[in-house]
């Protein structure tokens, strides 16, 4: 029951961010009243619909902030390590507050408990290069990917991860063929963002890039020859020095020089896809009237925004900016290392 209180919680807790964290810069008051209400609430329901006298046998106090439910949960795993789910929970929870090392290990816990669950195989992998200084995948976890996919060809997390470990090890031609075995198996939208990754693999490794679908070339063709291929990355460490968030996004962006803060074309990624190979054209411009293949010239720059938001705000990262004269005569690289201006 202890166990279940725990995790109980952490679920609450997280809810609670979830839905309150968007108001927290528009309303304070607003923020601090979700948080208290959703597991109020949650306390509230269970009282009509549950069992409220389990509530009254709890010998103890219920967590008053996420540090304390991950202590009771590391107490009851102690006492109880043959449960699964606990471990997973407890790797996530670690995660989110930047302990890798320890997410790493409790998720080493649930790939022994389930040596044959694909999920929690690939989950340890990912957690041991997110602990590593490099955010490489070691012999360990690829090994781990590499029988989830002698089980299950077309798990979709396990060729990603073993197409980025691949690309980390040089092994440019075959992370290139493992991530184009995706593309029948995965939706339009994750195409269109695949495509540039296997097409910056393949030229690393000598070989031309992938056809380009009819469809595509037709929409290229209408969108002008200004398009710009851009290669975004964290400086060397930053990655190490900072946590970023699951909400947080990264936004490329081409706009006049000295003009106006209006993109004449942008696009937006999650900030765990880094570092990324993206294609800027007209399809990413926002007004008609000034569109990309209209430019002579143009300005680059990256930035990671911590709140999702495109708008500038405090703690936001940026590139340098980089004037690029149009058409661009190679793809251009954008490395993110200093607070936004």
């Amino acid at each position: 029951m202890a166990a279940f209180m725990t995790i109980a919680a952490i679920l609450c807790l997280g809810v609670a961010i979830v839905f309150a964290w968007p108001m927290r810069h528009r309303s304070r008051i607003g923020f601090a009243c979700t948080m208290l209400a959703i597991p109020l609430l949650a306390v509230g329901l269970y009282r009509v619909v549950g069992t409220p006298a389990a509530l009254e046998l709890q010998a103890s106090a219920p967590p008053a902030s996420m540090e304390d439910a991950i202590s009771q949960l590391e107490d009851e795993m102690q006492r109880n390590p043959q449960q699964l789910e606990g471990w997973q929970l407890l790797a996530r929870a670690y995660a989110e507050q930047g302990h890798f090392g320890k997410s790493r290990d409790a998720f080493e816990h649930a790939a022994k408990l389930a040596p044959d669950d694909g999920n929690a195989q690939i989950s340890y992998a990912e957690a041991r290069a997110k602990a590593d200084p490099q955010r490489r995948f070691d012999d360990i976890a690829i090994s781990a990917i590499e029988k989830v996919l002698q089980r299950e060809p077309q798990n979709q997390r396990a060729l990603w991860f073993l197409g980025v470990a691949q690309r980390q090890r040089g092994e440019h031609a075959a992370a290139a063929h493992t991530w184009e075995s995706l593309l029948p198996i995965v939706d339009p939208a994750t195409v269109a963002a695949l495509r540039p990754q296997i097409d910056a693999a393949r030229t690393d490794a000598g070989l031309p890039p992938l056809p380009v679908p009819a469809h595509q070339a037709t929409a290229s063709a209408e969108a002008g020859n200004n398009a710009i291929v851009v290669k975004v990355s964290l400086a060397p460490g930053l990655a190490e020095r900072i946590r970023l968030h699951g909400d947080a996004r990264v936004f490329v962006i081409a706009r006049i020089p000295d003009g106006p803060p209006m993109p004449v074309a942008a696009e937006k990624h999650p900030a765990s896809a880094l570092p990324l190979t993206i294609t800027l054209d007209d399809t990413d411009s926002p007004m008609p009237t000034a569109k990309l293949s209209a430019m002579k010239e143009v300005e680059l720059i990256a930035r990671v925004s911590a709140s999702g938001e495109a708008s500038r705000q405090e703690g936001d990262l940026e590139s340098m900016p980089v004037r690029v004269t149009l058409p661009a005569k190679g793809p251009v690289d954008l490395v993110i290392d200093t607070p936004a201006r």
